[in-house]
């Protein structure tokens, strides 16, 4: 009975990772494989899905352009991805039977940090490079690893943009309240928050983080009502901010201003929660108001825009998750074309020096793997049903609107 549960198990498991994706019609000689485990479903599913589609529009991008070229021979790149539900234990079984298996040439990160932490040791452990673009705690990088890199800003700079803008419209800003998931990167983004607030004065009246998964931050919400901050701020995804928001409009939470890690940059978030996602501010790694010149095929980020607006024309505006997809590939071109070889070992010591301007912004690794060289953006929704860019003041689209009014004082529309 044990043998048959144990086939079971492992048709099912099959069944469950088979490849969302095959292959492009080249021959094997001819193809470079870049696998990935990406959370198609469960909570983090929309995030990975932007993830999914930055890396296959890079992907489709740079086909077009002829490919990868390493000694005058043009490779065209395949994408190969399984859903890992949004679990960590998951991501660390899908890596392994991308090497094991499909024999990819390199890993691309998951979506999140928790997912990215257990697929770190397996590249470490194959000396296959892993490349990740949503995976952003900087404990992570703190082990020693060599062969992963995140293309992305670290965790605790997240919120300091948001503070900054509101700061600059409120120079008297004193407190703050800050909610947090309980997981690896809302803590170090809640904790990076926190302490840039203390050294810019602003008292720090309440800071506690929720169980993943919670659909509940009532009483969360119940003692920073009691607290009565100036300026709320959320560190976790999508649905935590889409929750945070609901029930601070249900319990009567006002402050000055409130704003997100991540949600307010993706789409969904206004469809959500139609004109009460008005006034909330929203952390971002990339939108397409900066003003990047890259040596990438895109060059801008209004070029970037333009391009996957025309492929994707669903999405209408542009979440930074997929900027950031797309930019990971991108490095994995310009090393493996600068290394002249698919070797791992020879691609991860290329990539490791990597020094590039793209339209993401620049990409330069630290010795732990982290791009410590790019800065976060703030956007905020805003009553005319658009998001714009209100942060840096030199990317500024238009000036943040503050203070927020209460719940009760809104106008309806």
């Amino acid at each position: 009975m044990k043998r048959i549960a144990g086939a079971a198990g492992l048709a099912i498991f099959a069944a469950l990772a088979s490849p969302l994706l095959e292959s492009l019609p080249a021959s094997a000689a001819d193809t470079i494989v870049l696998g990935a485990a990406i959370s198609m479903t469960g909570k983090t599913a929309k995030e990975g899905e932007y993830t999914r589609d930055g890396y296959q529009f890079a992907v489709d991008t740079l086909n077009k352009a002829g490919g990868i070229k390493i000694g005058g021979k043009a490779y065209q790149i395949q994408l190969k991805y399984y859903d890992d539900e949004s679990k960590s234990e998951r991501t660390a079984q899908l890596f392994e039977k991308l090497i094991n298996q499909d024999k990819v040439n390199f890993l691309l990160g998951p979506y999140a940090s928790a997912p990215t932490a257990t697929a770190a040791p397996i590249a470490e452990k194959y000396k296959i490079p892993m490349v990740e673009a949503n995976g952003s705690a900087e404990s992570i990088f703190n082990k020693g690893y060599k062969y992963s890199f995140m293309v992305l800003s670290p965790a605790k700079l997240y919120l300091r943009g948001i503070i900054d803008v509101v700061r600059s419209k409120d120079p008297g800003l004193k407190t703050v309240a800050i909610l947090g998931e309980n997981e690896p990167f809302s803590k170090e983004v809640a904790s990076g928050a926190a302490e840039y607030a203390k050294q810019l004065g602003i008292e720090v009246v309440y800071h506690e983080l929720y169980p993943s998964n919670t659909q509940d931050v009532s009483s969360l919400l119940t003692n920073v009502k009691a607290k009565n901050p100036h300026l709320v701020l959320g560190a976790g995804h999508l649905q935590d901010s889409l929750l945070i928001v609901k029930q601070s409009k249900d319990l009567g939470v006002s402050p000055k201003a409130m704003g997100f890690s991540v949600g307010p940059s993706s789409p969904e978030f206004r469809a959500n929660l139609k004109q009460d996602a008005d006034y909330m501010f929203g952390a971002t790694q990339w939108t397409s108001a900066l003003k990047y010149n890259g040596e990438d095929v895109w060059k801008t980020p209004q070029a970037f825009a333009q391009a996957f607006k025309a492929k994707y024309p669903n999405y209408g505006d542009i979440p930074y998750q997929v900027a950031e997809s797309s930019a990971a590939v991108i490095v994995y071109q310009k090393a493996i074309e600068k290394a002249g070889a698919l070797d791992p070992k020879k691609v991860r010591d290329v990539i490791a020096a990597l020094d590039i301007m793209t339209f993401y912004g620049q990409v330069k690794f630290d010795s732990r793997g982290v791009n410590v060289y790019k800065p976060m953006a703030a956007e905020q929704l805003q009553p005319d049903g658009k998001k714009y860019t209100v942060g840096p003041p030199d990317v500024a689209e238009k000036p943040a609107i503050y203070p927020m009014p209460p719940w009760n004082q809104r106008a309806s529309r």
